[in-house]
């Protein structure tokens, strides 16, 4: 257990215990303020967040920031955005349940550092790790559940929205949904 960003971010970017070592360009930790009350988890870096070292970077990366900006949220002011494995998967496959235990006490890390009331997991695989599962999330997408004494979420992934642009709707009343819950619950001024 790392007690400072630093030491973490340090030895995050060292690792060598899976596969997906050999082939990634960087590894993508995370981005935001240490001290959000609201921690954004997606499943794996692509090919743009590998590039640049972000989570997050790409064309769902725009559409995520659209999503956040209209309802007062900013990756660089006042969330956390991680992955789940934080090597990119070769051809942005699914991490595999391997991957993605050997890399999970990262995220663990991450979490215990920031201490975030409320976390969303954007689709299924992350939802699936981190809330239940066997989520249905596009059933599910949208309802809270309280887990360890935080607030959990699912959304749809951006990128599955840029493939089927009528979720849209659905995807934007979560982040109202989000909104909302904020106000409720967290210290902070969103």
């Amino acid at each position: 257990m790392f007690q400072n960003w630093e030491d973490l971010k340090k030895s995050c970017e060292n690792c060598q215990k899976c596969e997906l070592c050999k082939t990634r360009r960087n590894v993508v930790v995370g981005v935001g303020s240490p001290d959000a009350e609201v921690m954004f988890i997606g499943e794996g870096p692509g090919e743009n967040e590998d590039l640049q070292g972000e989570p997050f970077v790409g064309r769902a990366g725009k559409l995520l920031d659209k999503m956040l900006t209209a309802v007062d949220l900013d990756r660089n002011k006042n969330i956390y955005i991680a992955n789940i494995v934080k090597c990119r998967p070769p051809q942005n496959r699914d991490p595999k349940p391997g991957e993605q235990e050997m890399c999970i006490d990262w995220l663990r890390n991450q979490v215990k550092l920031i201490r975030p009331k409320i976390i969303v997991c954007l689709g299924r695989i992350a939802a699936a790790r981190i809330i239940k599962p066997d989520i249905k999330i596009t059933m599910e997408h949208g309802q809270f559940i309280e887990k360890n004494g935080v607030l959990m979420m699912a959304m749809l992934h951006p990128a599955a929205i840029l493939r089927d642009p009528r979720r849209k709707p659905d995807a934007f009343n979560d982040f109202l949904i989000l909104r909302e819950k904020i106000k409720e619950i967290c210290d902070h001024t969103y």
